[in-house]
């Protein structure tokens, strides 16, 4: 057996790798129409294997550490970021994720509001992308982000955590449009505006937003219960 054969089938037999890696999902406006659309920033790889290619915020599990303690402290150091929404995904340990040694990924997935995301440290290895348009990336991240994707949009259905995606106060129209540019549709204004209205927990301020050209909308508040997020972890289960 080669001295790179012997190497292969050492590695086989050690235990997984641990890592911690990250969804972060915010709103941007689109290039073309203007409109809220939802982007997520990327680190470039600079080691092997993928090197140079684009990946999600990541990195090891340090042995002294929570998972989520990794998960916060990984993003601040690579994007600048600490999401107040930062919850516990899944766990990706596919056979053959990483040439090597058996990788096992912890996934987190974080929402940042307008402010927040502003803070990220962009430069030549950390970009935001739009989340619909993304090119190959590093190990099974793409498969990771569609289920990330797919949460999100579920949770959208009943939930409220669209709010994690907006300010503290906001108009109905951009509550609306954080549907819009999460399910990937348009939405009926009077319809939904009706509907919304009709949700508990959404409370009109004496305030409203300035500049527009026409009568200033009313802002609002949600005054919910707060939803599942950096209080509480999910429940890890292998991945299918």
């Amino acid at each position: 057996m080669s001295p790179t054969s012997a190497n292969v089938s050492e590695r086989s037999q050690e235990p997984p790798s641990l890592a911690i890696s990250t969804v972060i999902f915010g709103l941007r406006p689109s290039e073309a129409s203007g409109r809220p659309t939802l982007w997520l920033p990327l680190v470039r790889r600079i080691r092997q294997p993928y090197l140079g290619q684009w990946a999600l915020p990541g990195g090891p599990l340090a042995p002294s550490e929570s998972l989520q303690d990794a998960a916060s402290r990984n993003l601040l150091e690579t994007t600048g970021l600490a999401p107040r929404y930062l919850e516990q995904l899944y766990a990706f340990g596919g056979l053959h994720r990483s040439v090597g040694q058996r990788l096992v990924s912890i996934v987190y997935w974080a929402l940042v509001q307008p402010d927040e995301a502003e803070l990220t440290r962009e430069s030549e290895n950390v970009r935001w992308f739009r989340a619909d348009r993304l090119e190959r990336l590093a190990f099974d991240h793409n498969d990771i982000v569609e289920y990330a994707l797919w949460r999100l949009r579920n949770k959208m259905e009943y939930g409220s955590i669209a709010y994690h995606l907006l300010g503290e106060r906001f108009t109905l129209a951009q509550v609306r449009e954080v549907y819009e540019a999460v399910l990937d549709k348009q939405l009926d204004p009077a319809n939904f505006r009706r509907q919304l209205r009709a949700t508990p927990h959404i409370e009109a301020t004496d305030e409203y937003l300035t500049g527009t050209r026409h009568r200033p909308p009313r802002l609002y508040r949600y005054a919910g219960p707060v939803p599942d997020g950096s209080t509480r972890q999910s429940q890890v289960v292998p991945a299918p």
